[in-house]
């Protein structure tokens, strides 16, 4: 069983594998730390969460457009 390690960075879209309440799964990170900030994509709600929890319940990350 192989565990991916991905690389957060502010402005990263990361897909979570449980939905929030509005029906979005993805989150943009707006802060990396010990504790991640995160913004939904679908309500604009933000919420903290440990990195631990974040690591482990993320299932895709989408990095930040260069444009």
């Amino acid at each position: 069983m192989s565990i991916q390690t991905y690389q957060y960075e502010v402005g990263d879209i990361v897909k979570l594998k449980k939905q929030h309440p509005c029906g979005s799964q993805e989150w943009e990170i707006l802060r990396v730390g010990a504790d991640f900030r995160l913004k939904c994509l679908g309500c604009g709600h933000q919420v903290m969460l440990a990195r631990k929890l974040v690591e482990k319940n993320t299932r895709g990350l989408r990095k930040k457009s260069t444009t």
